[in-house]
């Protein structure tokens, strides 16, 4: 991994004479900061003047795009004054801000360029705000924090990755270094994560909230934070242990029986942690296919669908190929045909924001935009 004076250095010698965005139309010619750190330092140089965007464009259907189009002005218009954005009644405003900021980053606007720049600088400045001085990005009264602060060290490393002025990136650099400090002492003693923190929560530990710390983790470590490996590893074999014999995952290290939306998320997360082809990840995509395939009842019965294919979703892109080809064609019909006529989606008793987002950034992945999508 390029260290971060390597990563400025590429970027302000590649950076050099590329013009700013003007139009959808310019793109072809573009090449953005966060495409260059994320190639320069995760994989191969994609070609200068083709980014990835403009090449998954070719094959992206309009009503798709226009879909997550609609769905991105919908948050716009949501958005709170003060950059945040709210589940039902109120809640859990630090999640929602980051997945909906993920979601506009996923358009490729960033804090400077795009439709969404304002959007986005909004966001940003709220979740800096309510960093804490012990780490924790959102708020103790909030009983399932792990999960906003998780949702947010991603979208703040991606803003990292890419954040051209001085102050703010030092911010960032700041925030996000203590954010990771603060979510390996909120670790339990078997490696994984609670809704709260370890010493909050009496050592509960379930599976969902440990992938959200783990790819939290990840984003933070492939942006240049540093994140001790040991913590990552421990995570990775809790979700081991976690693991049925028919490859499922379950809700938790203790038991609570396997969970197609865990299992879904898993996969997701062994992903992040450069696990491609082992005997359990093969067990697990089994199962996932069995029983998250967009059309299949169990993950609807657990009550978790977008949850599920947010993670779903990722691993499928990564898996590419006509997998990705078949999976993305039945699940861009399904989340289409649920669209409302203001871009929103309706479903769940978590709120309008929280499915709009997930299903945006899920429509918009072949953009290519974001390196922790990425393989």
């Amino acid at each position: 991994m390029c260290d971060e004076k390597s990563m400025i250095s590429i970027f302000n010698t590649a950076n050099a004479g590329i013009a700013e965005r003007q139009t959808q139309g310019a793109m072809i010619m573009n090449l953005t900061r966060r495409q260059m750190l994320g190639s320069l330092c995760g994989g191969a140089l994609l070609p200068l003047g083709l980014p990835q965007r403009a090449r998954a464009e070719k094959s992206i259907d309009p009503k798709v795009a226009q879909a997550a189009i609609n769905a991105l002005n919908y948050l716009a218009r949501e958005q709170r004054r003060q950059g945040y954005w709210e589940a039902n009644t109120g809640q859990y405003r630090v999640a929602m801000t980051a997945l909906a900021g993920t979601a506009m980053l996923c358009e490729g606007s960033t804090t400077t360029r795009g439709q969404f720049a304002k959007n986005i600088r909004l966001a940003v400045g709220y979740l800096l705000e309510t960093s804490q001085p012990n780490g924790l990005i959102g708020y103790k009264n909030d009983f399932h924090y792990t999960y906003g602060h998780g949702f947010s060290m991603l979208f703040l490393s991606q803003i990292f990755g890419e954040e051209e002025d001085t102050e703010r990136r030092e911010e960032l650099q700041r925030v996000l270094t203590k954010a990771v400090e603060f979510s390996i002492s909120a670790q339990t003693n078997l490696g994984g994560w609670g809704y709260v923190s370890a010493k909050d929560g009496n050592n509960f530990d379930e599976g969902s909230t440990c992938v959200t710390q783990v790819q939290g983790l990840r984003a933070c470590r492939n942006a240049g934070i540093p994140v001790p490996k040991e913590s990552i590893e421990a995570a990775i074999k809790y979700i081991r242990d976690c693991m049925t014999p028919d490859g499922g995952i379950q809700y938790s290290i203790r038991g609570g029986g396997a969970r197609p939306a865990i299992t879904a998320a898993a996969c997701a997360t062994l992903f992040n942690a450069g696990e491609y082809d082992s005997d359990q990840l093969k067990l697990m995509l089994d199962y996932c296919k069995k029983n998250v395939w967009p059309g299949g009842s169990s993950a609807q019965y657990f009550g978790h669908w977008h949850y599920t294919h947010y993670y779903f979703a990722q691993v499928m892109y990564r898996m590419g190929g006509d997998d990705w080809v078949k999976y993305f064609k039945e699940i861009s019909k399904e989340i289409l045909s649920k669209q409302s006529a203001s871009g929103v989606w309706k479903e769940g008793h978590i709120g309008p924001v929280y499915t709009t987002a997930i299903n945006a950034t899920i429509l918009q992945l072949d953009y290519g935009y974001l390196p922790i999508y990425q393989k």
